[in-house]
């Protein structure tokens, strides 16, 4: 099968989405399959050749969604849709003012549906994936909203990313050691973006009880926003936590391990995730994960049993999570057992690439895209209808 995978910039970066890709083409290329990569970084690549299989990085529409149309040689044109910009309440954060949505009371919140009216950031997304013949998601809340999205039946498969290990780094005995030893020690992986929503998680140390005692760790790319990682940093100062806050900058996949092992818990309340690859990876150190309730956390994250689901606007409840996780160390210790335990039963990344592949296969054979009447055939092996 010869396979094109258009990403938007180099291959090698190291978000979760380009290490997904990387972790895609190594096992195409060990089935067999031809992959060319077309990255979109200061080039035009030609896209309109004959592959049997074109894989897009939705991170490219931008520059494809008037593109594909005219494209004849793909036989199939798939989108790979790691995360969708404008959905539920990023939608409404984008486009109305930047106030905070309402705090949810529940503590095992269902993610909040897209809004009624459609910015233009989310018609944008609608029309590149009216120019796609499928696509392929990391998560099923993700797959809901590319359904919800397109106005066909457009076929869709569900392929989670799985972890850095094949086996834990610690044991369950190693684990429930840590557990027991030194202050609480939170640990926030990921770019220092609006996002990721590391003005709530302050703002919930804040109101930490005094006598707790915790450190926190923030490790990640600082440069992505400037400004936003300077308001970050002012306010990790002003709120009088800078001596228990350190900020490490991007870092190797070594020192992230290794940060990863030092920690008892994850802490990264986004206002949106579609899968939160970071959280399966602290689980698989044994790490306790504090996520986001809007996404695809709550499919292997089960709230208050193997880490916590908070929604990303209630830093009362991170709070109380923080406080009782310091004063009760066999809970800990439990939690932290249960998250190893969950990614140690996740799918792994040959058993997610082997389903994605056969759905790929199918597509291809269902004939070209240019003379393809729409998206009425869908393939049976691995899709999931809307």
């Amino acid at each position: 099968m010869h396979v094109g995978l258009v990403v938007p910039g180099d291959l090698d970066q190291l978000s979760g989405g380009y290490r997904y890709d990387r972790k895609l083409v190594s096992a195409l290329d060990a089935r067999g399959d031809d992959v060319t990569v077309c990255s979109l970084s200061g080039e035009n690549p030609t896209l309109d050749r004959p592959f049997d299989v074109l894989l897009q990085d939705k991170l490219c529409s931008p520059a494809l969604v008037d593109r594909n149309a005219a494209l004849e040689k793909p036989e199939t044109i798939v989108a790979l849709v790691h995360l969708l910009e404008h959905v539920g309440p990023i939608a409404e954060r984008d486009t109305a003012d930047d106030s905070s949505p309402t705090p949810s009371p529940n503590p095992n919140p269902t993610p909040t549906p897209p809004a009624t009216t459609t910015p233009p950031g989310r018609e944008h997304e609608r029309h590149y994936l009216e120019s796609v013949d499928a696509a392929v998601c990391t998560s099923e809340f993700t797959r809901e909203q590319v359904s919800t999205l397109a106005t066909d039946d457009l076929p869709t498969h569900v392929a989670p990313p799985a972890g850095r290990h094949p086996t834990p780094p610690l044991t369950p005995d190693e684990i429930a050691q840590r557990a027991e030893t030194g202050p609480l020690r939170l640990v926030f992986v990921g770019n220092v973006i609006p996002r990721k929503n590391v003005e709530t998680l302050l703002e919930a140390l804040t109101r930490v009880d005094r006598d707790v005692d915790w450190t926190l760790t923030i490790v990640g790319d600082d440069t992505a926003d400037p400004d936003y990682t300077r308001q970050i940093r002012e306010q990790s100062s002003t709120s009088g936590l800078a001596h228990r806050v350190s900020f490490y900058g991007p870092v190797t996949d070594d020192v992230l391990e290794s940060a990863l092992a030092r920690s008892h818990v994850l802490a990264v309340p986004s206002h949106y995730e579609s899968f939160g690859m970071v959280y399966l990876e602290a689980m698989e150190a044994g790490v306790v994960p504090i996520a986001s309730g809007v996404g695809g956390a709550s499919e292997f994250v089960a709230d208050g049993t193997n880490g916590f689901v908070v929604e990303p606007d209630d830093p009362e409840r991170i709070a109380t999570i923080v406080t009782d996780l310091a004063r009760d160390r066999e809970r800990l210790a439990s939690l932290a057992t249960a998250a190893l335990e969950t990614a140690e039963a996740h799918p792994s990344w040959e058993t997610t690439f082997e389903k994605l592949r056969a759905f790929l296969v199918e597509l291809s054979d269902l004939g070209r895209h240019a003379d393809s009447a729409g998206h009425d055939s869908s393939p049976s092996a691995g899709g999931e209808q809307p």
